[in-house]
């Protein structure tokens, strides 16, 4: 769902049209590089591979943090510290080059791990601009389920798409809740949530809330654009975000872009294209934000719909073309 899955998908598709053969199996013969998106189990594998004298890349994603700010589930707890250490082991032991998300994710690894002696680069995550575009010109099955968006809308829909919305991660959720309510009450709102969502999460919600909300829960990563496409405006609900698939995704459907100035989102969303706000607290202690100021910034944004679409489909041309991505990539790969 999302993350890591998405982008594997757009990467081997990117590789594939240039003729490079793709394999998942660590002692395949023939390997020139290893790209290793975040970690992997098998370290025994990585090591055989490094003492073979292949070149490890590795993708790094942020760190797993909320864990340590809030009650979790052990389970939780306990898979994301492994996570966190299994990953530091590897960029400073195995990896012989390092590609960070954003420079939000660089930093971020050089404050709590230190920095690394091996070449690094920052690459932002791209999509398919032909897939992810404004209009759907190949009539997906999916264009007949989500109607494309009105510019004179009986209501401005927003979009929340995300992976996970449940258990630690339900924090955006919250926001997207807040936002749709005081938006309510001054235009007729409604908002799609994208993703999973603990079902009492979801039921005490939908008692409580005066907004229209409907929750899709996980769907086709196919549908996504079509449901872009339906919308007026994406909120990033993801908390100090390393790169997120999505905000790409709907930028270049020509879908602007609202959420707080946390993590990489200020990186990928030019004001043309969308706006990113003051949290107005200590985001890293997942204080209460300010939502009367995101409100007032989706009010612009939605008065103003026309120009603020053409610039999200440009920038994503100029700046988060798949093809783009992948040459970058390439280029890191070969570069000594």
């Amino acid at each position: 769902m999302g993350g890591v899955g998405s982008f594997r998908l757009k990467f081997a598709q990117g590789l594939k049209s240039r003729g490079i053969e793709v394999t998942h199996d660590l002692d395949e013969p023939n390997i020139d590089f290893i790209l290793l998106l975040a970690g992997t189990r098998n370290l025994l594998g990585l090591y055989r591979a490094r003492k073979r004298g292949i070149p490890i890349i590795q993708r790094l994603d942020g760190i797993n943090w909320v864990q340590r700010k809030r009650l979790t589930s052990l389970r939780y707890h306990l898979r994301a510290e492994y996570g966190n250490a299994a990953l530091a082991f590897i960029r400073r032991f195995l990896a012989d080059k390092i590609i960070y998300q954003s420079e939000f994710t660089h930093q971020w690894w050089e404050d709590w791990y230190g920095k690394t002696r091996i070449p690094y680069t920052v690459i932002h995550n791209a999509v398919d601009l032909d897939i992810y575009a404004p209009i759907d010109t190949k009539k997906s099955a999916s264009a007949q389920k989500y109607a494309p968006r009105s510019s004179t809308p009986d209501k401005y829909r927003i979009v929340l798409v995300e992976g996970s919305l449940a258990g630690g991660l339900d924090s955006g959720l919250r926001w997207a809740v807040n936002l749709a309510e005081n938006l309510s009450e001054i235009l007729p709102i409604e908002l799609l949530v994208v993703g999973k969502v603990d079902k009492k999460r979801k039921t005490e919600i939908l008692a409580k809330t005066i907004a229209d909300i409907k929750f899709l829960g996980v769907v086709q990563r196919e549908e996504i654009p079509a449901i872009d496409r339906s919308a007026h405006l994406y909120f990033s609900a993801e908390v100090n975000p390393p790169c997120p698939n999505a905000v790409i995704e709907a930028l270049a459907c020509g879908l602007p872009v609202l959420g707080f100035d946390t993590g990489s989102l200020a990186e990928l969303v030019p004001p043309s294209a969308g706006k990113t706000v003051p949290y107005g607290a200590d985001v890293w202690k997942l204080e209460d934000p300010d939502i009367s100021t995101l409100a007032e910034a989706a009010l612009e944004i939605l008065t103003n719909i026309s120009s603020y679409q053409k610039a999200a489909r440009k920038h994503a041309e100029k700046k988060l073309g798949l093809d783009l991505m992948v040459e970058k990539y390439l280029s890191f790969f070969t570069t000594s």
